[in-house]
């Protein structure tokens, strides 16, 4: 029922489409998202469009990397290719076997993240070979759009920004109204995310012995945190007006790292409030007692999905990303800081649905 409730609030914007039809009847659709650091599987059974009116029947997410290559030479690796496509084909077979969706109505995804290797094409050759189907790319933009959509309620739209900070990129980005009184998307994007910042690092770590001493990634990430800093501002430049937003929105893995390891509690919020100090505090965590996070992986399910997703390293590199975000923004003690919780599924399931029915955004 939370489920349930938590979609129906995420897909208010859909009162855009009024002048579009309904669904006659029920239909289950599928889609699977070939991301940097996992695959991610979502059903979901559409009753209104135009109510905006969606049950998800599964989501579940297969821990398969594929983006570490890019940082390394630009590619994606062949064996990360192979076992990526393995898995995609697993988990189209059971989506067809265990709930039914016709081939027609399931969707093979790769996000922009992914997008930016050099050799995608062996991906959908790999992709086509395997199931018969086409992967479409996603790009930074086109995803940021529907994670907007997804993400922020829609009388948020006018004042708000979102940020996702995915495995191989962060994206986001943010609406004004213009003179037409039609929505405009105004993209953001950061070619570094919690992999490709990690592999980064790596790369200016030149002694092999040193590869795995913690203490050496620590002060190789510090040396590298301008960088990042100035990349990321440089981004916010090129859209000003994404600084005078008032709110917020984050989502992706990073975020979800965070809040879990962190907080430690069952939040049902769709929409859990953030301050800068915890992520600041978490950081310290983070760095200098991580003993902590393993440790109570032992006795949290869901702090052991975190551990088991990212290692130290990968969780540094996620909050330096969102550190250095908020710290770009300015007057941030103004502005209301939210996680966003169905965020890192919101942008596939309004895929989906606008590939089913074919819809025209507004904006």
């Amino acid at each position: 029922m939370q489920k349930k409730y938590l979609l129906k609030l995420s897909f208010l914007f859909f009162v855009f489409f009024v002048s579009f039809g309904v669904f006659a009847q029920k239909s289950v659709y599928a889609g699977i998202e070939i991301g940097s650091k996992g695959i991610k599987i979502s059903v979901i059974e559409v009753n209104n469009i135009k109510k905006g009116d969606y049950d998800i029947l599964a989501y579940w997410t297969e821990n398969v990397g594929i983006a570490k290559g890019i940082s390394i030479d630009g590619n994606l690796a062949e064996e990360d290719i192979n076992n990526a496509g393995a898995v995609v084909f697993a988990n189209l077979t059971k989506i067809k076997s265990k709930y039914n969706v016709p081939d027609e109505f399931i969707y093979i995804v790769a996000s922009s993240g992914v997008a930016l290797a050099h050799n995608t094409q062996a991906l959908s050759d790999k992709i086509k070979t395997l199931t018969n189907k086409e992967l479409d790319f996603i790009n930074a933009e086109a995803e940021g759009k529907m994670l907007l959509k997804g993400s922020i309620p829609s009388t948020d739209y006018q004042d708000a920004i979102v940020l996702d900070i995915g495995g191989g990129n962060t994206k986001g980005g943010y609406v004004d109204v213009l003179n037409d009184n039609k929505f405009e998307f105004f993209p953001l994007k950061l070619d570094y995310g919690t992999i490709t910042l990690t592999e980064a690092i790596n790369k200016t770590i030149v002694i092999p012995r040193e590869m795995n001493d913690m203490g050496v990634y620590k002060e190789k990430s510090f040396e590298f945190a301008p960088l990042l800093r100035d990349k990321i501002k440089e981004m916010l430049k090129t859209k000003p007006q994404s600084l005078q937003k008032k709110k917020i929105y984050l989502s992706g893995g990073a975020i979800w790292a965070f809040t879990t390891l962190y907080y430690n509690e069952n939040n049902e919020d769709h929409f859990v409030p953030l301050t800068m100090q915890d992520i600041i505090d978490y950081d310290a965590i983070l760095k200098n007692n991580f003993v902590k996070y393993e440790n109570l992986a032992k006795t949290s399910k869901e702090a052991d999905k975190v551990i088991n997703t990212y290692s130290q390293k990968h969780l540094i590199s996620a909050n330096n990303i969102l550190i250095a975000c908020l710290e770009s923004i300015p007057n941030l003690k103004s502005k209301k800081i939210y996680f966003a919780k169905e965020g890192q599924i919101a942008w596939l399931v309004s895929y989906v649905v606008d590939r089913s029915k074919k819809i025209k955004n507004n904006f």
